[in-house]
């Protein structure tokens, strides 16, 4: 049985294959058509998961689209009637679109597919709960959602056992963790649905000097982690940007225009709600823990994409185990719902160990034989050397001690929006000059943004203060303190971006300002390659730690194809790139030609 998930029209569309429950495919619209966040019907994603399972949508027994049409198209409505006649250009800009298109979303998808058989539809934050807890490897375990909205949801908590799946209660609209958040990136010149990172990343300069004024004017928090936003300083729920003049004035400005010079304000005020974020988390895990009495958590919706916080709740072992869906936000919408019909509409048995989980990895994306990736090279005339399988994790190791760049392409693609070793920058992590080279070389992107460590699972807890897998670059742990380097009485003065040029561990690269980093261990098991390569560099270098970044440049979606991958290895200082077998020196390569055969170009935010 091959039932398709599909999310759509709001932000990252994507779309999902299972087969008798078992995920086969997931992938990103952005990836195929190359636009950021592309949130339009998900056409070649839907194509290209048929194409895996070498199947057609007249072969489908089910489609479930991640959330209900009628009921957001009913939050719009009422939310537009509370605040008239306020909104009222946000209503002209939104209701047309409805109109024409998004309440008739079950012909759409039975006309785009050319598929007359079942759609369904599960609500938002099922879909996020289902992507969560079915792929995880507890039999039981208590779930969190938590992101801007769904159709009324902004979070939810319930259990998930065997098959069932169960939400107890939640919080609504306009009352949003993920919409604050959103509202700090955009008051702070970042773009709301993409600079929520970058907001994360920058906490660690500040100082939390709003904390109290958050608390007192915008949110009413409660002891178990439910709360009221004060509406009277946001203008999302029927405007067109997500703060006021009133928000303005009460933190002393307007926002900061992008691009534009940082200063200790933004800092400050990132520092600021992210401890506000983390505090709510950790009040809800804590009332989850005490309601459900689950010692297992998981965790979906774009604010556990919020690694640091994951990283708080962790450490505070509220829970024994956390399991966070890699694909958390809504593009995993389209996993969940498929999951959701399997397990929970057709009642269909539900397998666990307790140990692995049934996300691959989240390798899950496309992936280019050796014959494809030689035919490119070939027919764009480009030069390269052929390694055999057993040289290619010694080359790149030597290559990386050399402080050199390599763009990595290997094996199927990944979902969600981390690179995890398939499509990936990487580097050595005991370079001093490696954070900044690739900054600014390599992403074309602000200085101050950390990079993630990958490490071989084996020896973590060597060089961080972590006991567990963190496979997904989703939790945050201190570097080991004996890696750490002691500040001179100097450099402790420092303040702000002046921080970011001080060496604080013996791996430098990826040791965040606060001596944090967002790790990734790697697994023989879901990448042998990957692991094979870090473990060669360990053996060779003394170092089973590399810097991993994604293959990508600022305001462009990560590489899918070996002409994306080449693309960026052109128009970037990466030093050599390796896809597959062929490995490509930037110095044997002629310059990249504007002509018509290289059209696609590059977007930045």
């Amino acid at each position: 049985m091959y039932i398709l998930g599909i999310s759509a029209f709001y932000h990252d569309s994507a779309a999902a294959l299972i087969k008798d429950g078992k995920i086969i495919a997931a992938a990103q619209e952005e990836r195929f058509t190359r636009k950021k966040h592309d949130h339009n019907f998900p056409t070649k994603a839907i194509e290209y998961c048929l194409k895996e399972a070498s199947i057609k949508s007249t072969n489908l027994d089910y489609v479930a689209f991640y959330d209900k049409p009628f009921l957001k198209f009913e939050r719009l409505l009422e939310t537009y009637l509370t605040y008239a006649p306020m909104g009222i250009k946000s209503f002209i800009k939104a209701i047309p679109l409805w109109i024409k298109e998004k309440l008739w979303m079950k012909e759409m998808i039975s006309r785009e597919l050319n598929f007359n058989g079942k759609i369904l539809f599960p609500e938002h934050h099922e879909s996020h709960a289902a992507s969560a807890f079915y792929p995880s490897p507890f039999k039981e375990a208590a779930f969190i959602t938590m992101d801007g909205v769904g159709e009324w949801a902004t979070t939810s908590f319930g259990i998930g056992s065997g098959n069932h799946l169960e939400i107890i209660a939640d919080i609504n609209f306009p009352h949003s963790l993920g919409l604050l958040y959103s509202a700090f990136t955009y008051y702070t010149g970042f773009k709301v649905n993409s600079g929520e990172y970058k907001v994360m990343g920058l906490a660690p300069y500040g100082e939390p000097k709003y904390v109290d004024l958050i608390y007192s004017e915008l949110i009413d928090l409660k002891e178990d982690g439910s709360f009221k936003l004060n509406m009277d300083y946001f203008d999302f729920a029927a405007g067109l940007t997500m703060t006021n003049s009133k928000f303005h004035k009460l933190f002393g400005g307007e926002p900061r225009i992008p691009e534009t010079n940082l200063t200790q304000k933004e800092m400050d005020l990132a520092r600021s709600v992210q401890d506000v974020t983390e505090e709510i988390v950790l009040r809800m895990g804590k009332f989850v823990q005490r309601e459900t009495g689950q010692n297992n958590l998981t965790l979906a919706g774009g604010v556990a994409l919020n690694c640091v916080a994951n990283g708080k709740l962790l450490r505070e072992k509220i829970f024994d185990e956390i399991w966070i869906q890699p694909a958390a936000g809504d593009a995993g919408g389209a996993l969940g719902a498929a999951l959701a019909v399997w397990y929970k509409y057709l009642d269909n048995p539900r397998s666990v160990n307790g140990k692995t989980d049934s996300q691959n990895g989240s390798y899950l994306g496309p992936e280019f034989s050796k014959d494809e990736i030689l035919s490119f090279l070939n027919e764009k005339e480009i030069k390269y050397i052929q390694l055999k399988e057993n040289e290619i994790a010694e080359k790149i190791a030597d290559i990386l001690s050399e402080e050199k760049i390599v763009g990595w392409f290997q094996g199927r693609m990944e979902f969600g929006p981390r690179a995890l070793g398939s499509r990936s920058i990487i580097g050595d992590a005991r370079s001093a000059k490696m954070q900044a080279d690739m900054n600014i070389k390599i992403k074309f992107r602000e200085g101050f943004r950390p990079f993630a460590p990958s490490v071989i699972y084996e020896k973590v807890n060597e060089y961080f203060e972590l006991e567990k897998e963190s496979p997904y670059m989703l939790l945050v742990a201190d570097v080991k303190k004996t890696r750490q380097k002691k500040m001179t009485e100097e450099e402790s003065k420092l303040f702000g971006i002046q921080k970011l040029n001080v060496l604080r561990s013996d791996i430098p690269a990826v040791t965040h300002i606060d001596y944090s980093a967002r790790i990734q261990t790697v697994h023989k098991e879901t990448n042998p390659l990957y692991h094979e390569l870090i473990s060669t560099f360990d053996k060779k270098y003394g170092c089973g730690v590399i810097v991993n970044t994604s293959f990508n440049v600022r305001g462009e979606p990560i590489v899918c194809t070996p002409h994306d991958a080449y693309l960026c290895f052109m128009r970037t200082d990466i030093d050599y790139l390796i896809l597959g077998n062929f490995l490509l020196n930037k110095k044997d390569q002629k310059e990249l030609k504007n002509d018509i055969n290289w059209r696609k170009e590059f977007v930045l935010d």
